[in-house]
């Protein structure tokens, strides 16, 4: 049974066998007063590995495994019994699978899935965990989401639309918690390098896309996935900067809702609700992917020379 000693934050984490998940868990693990006792969960133990050599001697002492397919309501039910008396202080909901391509090409049955962990996976989990939180008056929720949670991104129509029910659910969610003195956060990446959105675009790259027209896909592949490779290049921070701000959230007396990890995202975020017929947004992208590719392509490239390491680091806080 996992738990932690008399003291320690004790600290849930799904989706931890790579990326932010990971940096999370070993962020929190290897804290220097050994303040957090975390729980790193994954569907398959057999991807852990890379998690068990990252957290070093911290394994097995402030960092414990338990299995866990946030998809399977007996699995959410049978991680969380495993915690000693289901005391969870921390619940942060990282699992989560991306959907990329023209929406023509793309199943009902595939969306389901990205919907069933994206949204319904977050949803289990915080069904779980929040009665006992609410019953001690205490406990932080922490979801994963994007900034596409915030701002619609074309070709990413159905990832766009599961951190958009998210959203809307926790902003909702959130206001009776205050009741109880429970806290949500939401954390809000742009682009992170990590493996996953690597393999990704790979992928997606090599594809076919039956249902969408040629024209749909030739834009698709030739004018957004180049573009998607300059924004990561330009403005994409680490999993360990998503972590870093992860952490202060956690240790914030007074919690933000809303937490953007990179700044440079906060005026493409403004300038939606800076219009309120919702046209500046939707004619900004189209001009810049469709009509400008070569300029944004540039002004890409300048940003990336302005984006030092020093800079990089101040997009981290939440404050």
């Amino acid at each position: 049974m996992a738990s932690g000693d008399s003291g320690q934050t004790v600290v849930l984490i799904t989706g931890c066998s790579s990326g932010i998940g990971l940096r999370i868990a070993v962020l929190l693990a290897r804290d220097d007063r050994k303040r957090y006792h975390v729980i790193a969960t994954m569907r398959d133990l057999r991807k852990k590995d890379r998690l068990v050599a990252a957290a070093g001697d911290a394994y097995e002492k402030t960092l414990t495994l338990l299995p866990l397919d946030v998809c399977s309501d007996d699995s959410v039910r049978q991680c969380v019994n495993s915690v000693k008396d289901r005391h969870i202080d921390v619940l942060i909901n990282n699992a989560g699978v991306g959907l990329l391509g023209p929406v023509e090409s793309i199943s009902v049955d595939e969306m389901k899935k990205v919907f069933d962990t994206n949204f319904f996976g977050t949803v289990r989990m915080i069904k779980e965990v929040m009665p006992d939180m609410k019953k001690r008056r205490s406990g932080h929720i922490i979801v994963m989401s994007s900034v596409m949670g915030l701002q619609g991104v074309v070709f990413n129509d159905v990832y766009t639309a599961s951190k958009f029910a998210i959203e809307g659910f926790c902003e909702s969610l959130a206001v009776q918690l205050l009741k109880f003195n429970v806290k949500l956060s939401l954390i809000e990446p742009g682009p992170v390098h990590t493996e996953f959105e690597t393999k990704m675009m790979e992928d997606v790259a090599k594809m076919e896309y039956p249902g969408a027209d040629e024209e749909t896909v030739r834009y698709f592949k030739e004018v957004y996935l180049p573009s998607c490779i300059d924004i990561f290049g330009a403005m994409g921070q680490t999993p360990e900067d998503v972590a870093k701000c992860t952490k202060k959230v956690i240790e914030s007396s007074r919690p933000r809702f809303r937490n953007l990890t990179n700044s440079l995202y906060t005026p493409i975020v403004a300038m939606k609700y800076a219009d309120e017929t919702g046209g500046l947004s939707v004619h900004t992208f189209y001009n810049l992917l469709f009509n400008f590719g070569s300029l944004m392509h540039f002004t890409m490239s300048i940003l990336k020379c302005l984006t030092c390491s020093c800079l990089r680091r101040r997009t981290v806080s939440p404050d």
